[in-house]
């Protein structure tokens, strides 16, 4: 292995030894620990520590990086103190998630590391979202996310690097080509020669480095990183470098052949870099030995910390307030000053006003900039705000909602409009797993609203007609809004894109340009998880949201003699029981009316849960009304008997003459 020192200081070549020493001998320490059953789990990245260490040498103290399970040399390189990595490894509370995720499944603000979740594709689209703030900011400088070569296989590596290269932002993009997949060779990964050849694909510089030779990593990085402070753009990285252990510790080495493991031994990083050293006079044996025991007493005093640390107490108060970050509700009162508005219009209005009043509010999606949205929604928006804020984005779900969540972690707030909501199906797993659950593992909340134009009744078939919100309302960290009228949804979206946490936002696209009200010209907010009792009676409660709210006053206003409560639930995460509780125990019947077919729908928690709380007060069976079991079809005789407004009248009659 070639050394080459360009103009490096003795200085600076004995730092990076002590960089990359460091992780190495907690390494060691920790392979003992596992043995002994104080460690569940160990992801060991002995033999490729060059990697991190020469990458976080590198970057400023306030550049992010998005590290994977083997880049112990990122926290060490940010000099995390190690009792905190221990307590972290044992679950204990000086560690970074409470104890509720394990090993580098976290993150941390403080030291502008952002971890990884199991899934590992979407935290290459957070790089994007963080260098889009960073490149908003101005302010120059660089973002390093790691995947594996196994990674690269994913959709949202693909994703990820097609919006960093049309969007010219400044990533680099670090794939540790270690060999295998848990198990899996690389020649049944992919087929081209090197990974570093897809970079052409997507117009990307790209580059193949010798992840063992930690000069070759520092001083490529360092003549990268000074020529994308001049010239921001993404750079795709392909260190060459091998697992030394099993994926995991579990794992074992059984399916490598010996000799591809010999042949990788005598290129170890740590020793050959420290036989450099000695060669050339830069490291004395005497200052060797002395590093080792520093690095060594810091690990046992370390150790030492995180073992007299109690073991975490389940308090459930805490386990609940911290799915959410607290926000406290502004309410702001709408002016007397109306104009009677479409539902849209009332959309319209509300993103250009939070875009007004928030300076930091970036619009994402598929079309929105100069078309002006599929629905017209952001018409003249670029006009106004620019292409800075708002952006057209390539068809790619995943690593547009991944990219939100980057911009919040650097400061903004992201609005990501999903064309059609039956297209969040790719993008989901960044919604359901990095949003939803990032406040809860690490305290850092996902200040992004997912617009979801969504529904039945215009014939446009089993992909664009959907109203999927039961996807989201069992997902523990999602709000869910749900709107039925103007006036709603200009005073919920403001509020949901105030809220610091992950808005799932449902707008019924028939409802778009088919309901006029008067709503206020100025900006105002109205509370999540309050209800909206839109009539009161005390024969039978009707619960509903979204276009069946109408379906349910046109059956009313038919039937004038009912004498109903009419409660449009406008959230469904959180969910106003407190109004619904009230209403069923007066009228001591209820019906629950959605669109969305029957099985595993919101009514059904509804229904549940007026049986557990409400059971002595009811005078029928709670009853549900629903689409059919079926997708939504697209001809409308067909979509007229999938859709239940047919069958509400019949339901509802026969519950009043139970």
């Amino acid at each position: 292995m070639k050394f080459e020192r360009q103009n490096l200081t003795d200085e600076t070549l004995l730092d990076l030894y002590r960089r990359i020493l460091r992780p190495r001998l907690i390494e060691e320490k920790m392979l003992i620990l596992i043995r002994q059953g104080k460690v569940s789990k160990w992801f060991s990245g002995i033999g490729q520590e060059a990697i991190a260490v020469g990458v976080t040498a590198v970057l400023d103290k306030d550049e992010y990086i998005l590290p994977m399970h083997r880049n112990l040399g990122v926290f060490t390189g940010r000099d995390i103190p190690l009792y905190r990595l221990f307590s972290q490894w044992q679950g204990k509370a000086n560690g970074f998630t409470k104890g509720r995720d394990r090993s580098f499944h976290f993150g941390t603000q403080q030291y502008k590391i952002i971890g990884m979740i199991s899934h590992l594709g979407p935290q290459l689209g957070v790089a994007d979202g963080i260098a889009l703030a960073n490149k908003l900011k101005k302010n120059g400088k660089v973002t390093a996310v790691f995947t594996g070569e196994g990674a690269t296989s994913e959709g949202d590596f693909h994703e990820a690097l097609n919006i960093a290269s049309v969007w010219e932002l400044p990533v680099l993009f670090v794939i540790e080509n270690n060999g295998y997949g848990l198990s899996t060779p690389t020649n049944e990964q992919y087929r081209c020669e090197n990974l570093a050849d897809k970079g052409k694909g997507y117009g990307m510089e790209s580059h193949i480095v010798d992840g063992n030779n930690i000069l070759e990593v520092y001083n490529l990085l360092s003549e990268l990183k000074s020529s994308m402070k001049i010239n921001p753009r993404p750079v795709l990285l392909e260190f060459k470098t091998f697992r030394m252990r099993g994926h995991e510790e579990a794992s074992g080495t059984k399916y490598v052949p010996q000799e591809l493991m010999d042949q990788w031994a005598i290129k170890d990083p740590v020793e050959n870099y420290r036989t450099f050293l000695k060669e050339n006079k830069i490291l004395t044996e005497e200052f060797d030995e002395t590093l080792r025991s520093e690095i060594k007493k810091d690990i046992d005093e370390s150790l030492a910390i995180a073992n007299a640390e109690p073991e975490i107490e389940a308090s459930l108060s805490e386990e609940l307030n911290d799915v959410y970050k607290t926000f406290v509700f502004e309410q702001v009162k709408p002016t007397e000053e109306k104009e009677k508005i479409r539902f849209i219009d009332a959309i319209s209005s509300s993103l250009k006003q939070s875009m007004e009043r928030h300076e930091n509010l970036v619009i994402m999606g598929q079309d929105i900039a100069e078309y002006g949205g599929a629905f017209k929604i952001t018409d003249g928006f670029v006009a106004q705000f620019g292409k800075e804020r708002v952006i057209n984005t390539p068809i790619c779900e995943s690593a547009v909602v991944s990219a939100g969540m980057g911009l919040s972690i650097n400061g903004y707030k992201a609005i990501v409009e999903m064309q059609f909501a039956d297209f969040v199906s790719t993008g989901f797993n960044p919604i359901v797993n990095l949003l939803a659950k990032s406040h809860y593992r690490w305290l850092e909340n996902a200040d992004v609203v997912v617009r979801m134009p969504c529904g039945g009744g215009t014939q446009a078939g089993p992909f664009h007609s959907q109203t999927n919100e039961a996807w989201f309302t069992k997902t523990p960290g999602l709000k869910v809004v749900y709107p039925a009228f103007p006036y709603d949804a200009k005073g919920l979206l403001n509020a949901s894109i105030n809220d610091p946490n992950p808005v799932m936002f449902f707008e019924h696209k028939q409802l778009y340009r088919s309901v006029y009200q008067e709503v206020p010209k100025d900006y105002y907010t109205l509370p999540l998880g309050k209800a909206a009792l839109l009539k009161e009676g005390n024969e039978v409660t009707i619960i509903s949201f979204g276009a069946a709210v109408h379906w349910a006053l046109d059956t009313l206003e038919k039937n004038p003699e009912i004498s109903a409560d009419l409660l449009d639930l406008r959230t469904l995460q959180p969910l106003d029981t407190e109004a619904i509780f009230a209403s069923v125990k007066k009228t001591g019947r209820v019906i629950i009316y959605q669109e969305d077919s029957m099985f595993g729908g919101v009514a059904s928690d509804i229904s549940a849960m007026i049986m557990e709380e409400c059971f002595k007060y009811l005078d029928a069976p709670v009853k549900r009304v629903a689409s059919l079991d079926t997708p939504i079809p697209f001809t409308k005789a067909l979509e007229d008997q999938y859709l239940p407004k047919g069958r509400f009248e019949t339901d509802l009659m026969a519950l009043l003459a139970y």
